[in-house]
């Protein structure tokens, strides 16, 4: 795109230009040959009409329907959530055939980095000990382990936060005035004490709310989400809490490892505390346990590994109206060259897949895997309208305020962080990567943190994250890198941010380039060489999905 230009025709049949920059009521603009006087101002990130829309008109953008006018809409007139309604184009199955015109990867075929072999193939970019609760009833033991052996081993610290609330504290107890607190400063950060084994990122303790009270499918899903962290490239061991009781068995658990990871041969500890003499009887044998497997798994290094070794999810969170024009194609096209690397990038959020289903169906390698997609996107939608809502109601108060005011136009720019290469297989929740050397499609919802949990249970080693309005999303196994899509934002928010796609919109860079320079900070991030911010920060987002009940 032209630096000079403050507007943007993303496709050559698109019906609607992207305002760049605020534009005034009454501003002359061009593109090309075509001219425009504005009917109204034009904020940054919206969109106006390229021409005369008639009521009832579907409007193209990206190269797809993207909306249905609810009233005409004159050229040079903003689109708005009053005269655009969602609409998308029909989808049904595999229609043509596809030939991936693949990037030159011959810079990057035999680059590495240095993870933790596992026996599974799929090695770990990080290596963490787990704690997880079979139900909700455990969380309170859950919390005292995390308390008990955060610190001790090092992995936890007195937070800025916490020495300023003490500090107040300390001022109160001495009789301070009220002018005496306002004055008190938040100091910087306190220092971290090394960690009693280096080699160990962390124990991880997974709180969630369900396991019991729900559906059984709802227990079944959750044990297959757990599987895939247990069994996760990136965790060493993992001690399961269970109350004894609940929906969501011992016995689930380890069907769901035994049918979707047979090959799993990592420690796990599972304590059942209705089994147990007492509380502190099992806190105490579960507590040692942990140690000493942590101990053990520290023992394990880095070591060289193939960049096809790499499984990455690609997600999007507080998207804005630059979302699909910079930081979502710089992340699709880093999944394009990990693909052509032979490594695996997965695409989830299937909610903001509507309306480009037709060109994820032809990617597919095969027509059974565009009828396993049709028929998941079909059935989710159908769940959806049970609940009385629909695929139209994604869109967030802050989607739409930047400029994504359908889902459809939410999800064509949603999609580009795909990339263009086949889709190799597709995945149901909790279903793991099989496949490598092309795009996976997982079937999540759009919710943020419900998505990167489930790319992280099917076995991403990596999430890459953009963000328009800004967002701390981590998960706490999987390192997650934050691409901002404007360099505005990359500046107010860089403590929780790690890449700017701004200069794509500034024509300061193009997206082949951003994406290769983004590639090599996931590798550099694999290697532990960067450390994300959401890690810094402790941002573990864990949050289980109950299948059908959000977008």
């Amino acid at each position: 795109m032209s630096a000079a230009s403050p507007l943007l025709r993303v496709h050559a049949a698109d019906d609607l230009i992207v305002a760049l920059q605020d534009l005034p009521a009454g501003a002359e603009v061009s593109l090309g040959s075509q001219r425009w006087c504005l009917r109204e101002a034009i904020p940054a990130k919206h969109k106006f009409a390229g021409r005369d829309l008639a009521a009832g008109e579907l409007v193209v953008m990206y190269g797809v329907v993207v909306g249905r006018t609810r009233s005409a809409v004159p050229a040079g007139a903003r689109l708005t959530t009053e005269n655009l309604a969602h609409a998308a184009a029909d989808f049904g199955g595999k229609q043509r055939e596809f030939v991936w015109q693949a990037p030159d990867v011959s810079a990057w075929r035999h680059r590495t980095f240095r993870g933790f072999k596992r026996s599974s193939g799929v090695p770990g970019t990080a290596n963490h000990w787990i704690v997880v609760p079979l139900v909700f009833c455990e969380n309170r033991n859950l919390a005292v382990m995390r308390e008990a052996l955060t610190r001790a081993l090092g992995y936890g610290r007195g937070s800025s936060y916490e020495c300023f609330a003490a500090r107040l504290a300390e001022l109160h107890r001495r009789g301070a005035t009220p002018a005496d607190l306002e004055a008190a400063l938040l100091e910087e950060e306190t220092v971290a004490p090394a960690p009693l084994f280096p080699n160990l990122d962390g124990v991880k303790f997974l709180e969630h709310g369900l396991g019991c009270g729900g559906t059984r499918q709802d227990a079944e899903a959750l044990c297959r989400l757990l599987a895939g962290y247990i069994a996760h490239p990136n965790v060493a061991g993992a001690t399961v809490l269970s109350l004894g009781c609940q929906h969501a068995q011992v016995s689930l658990l380890e069907k769901a490892l035994a049918e979707l990871h047979p090959r799993f041969d990592r420690p796990l500890q599972i304590f059942e505390q209705q089994k147990s003499a007492s509380e502190k009887d099992m806190l105490g044998r579960a507590i040692r346990a942990v140690f000493a497997g942590a101990a053990r798994a520290a023992e394990q290094e880095r070591e060289p590994c193939p960049i096809d070794g790499l499984v990455l999810g690609v997600e999007c969170g507080g998207s804005d109206g630059f979302s699909g024009l910079s930081a979502n194609p710089v992340i699709g096209r880093a999944a394009d060259l990990l693909a052509a690397s032979g490594g695996a990038p997965v695409l989830s959020e299937f909610p903001e897949l509507c309306g480009v289903e037709q060109d994820l169906c032809d990617r597919c390698e095969t027509a059974e895997l565009a009828t396993k997609f049709t028929g998941l996107m079909r059935a989710y939608e159908q769940a959806a309208r049970a609940c009385g809502s629909g695929f139209e109601a994604n869109p967030s108060p802050g989607n739409i305020r930047d400029g994504l005011i359908t889902d459809a136009m939410k999800s064509a720019g949603a999609a580009k962080k795909g990339g263009t290469a086949p889709v190799v297989d597709v995945l149901d929740y909790g279903e793991p990567v099989r496949r490598h050397g092309g795009l996976n499609l997982c079937c999540t919802p759009g919710n943020d943190v419900e998505s990167t949990t489930a790319l992280a249970a099917a076995g991403c080693n990596l999430i890459v994250f953009s963000t328009g309005l800004g967002t701390p999303t981590g998960n706490p196994v999987c390192p997650t890198l934050k691409v901002a899509t404007n360099t505005g934002l990359m500046r107010r928010m860089s403590d929780i941010l790690d890449f700017d796609a701004g200069p794509v919109l500034t024509g300061e860079a193009t997206i082949d380039g951003a994406g290769e320079q983004l590639l090599e900070l996931c590798l550099a991030t694999a290697s532990g060489e960067y450390r994300p911010k959401a890690v810094a920060l402790g941002q573990d987002d864990f949050l289980p999905w109950k299948r059908g009940v959000s977008l």
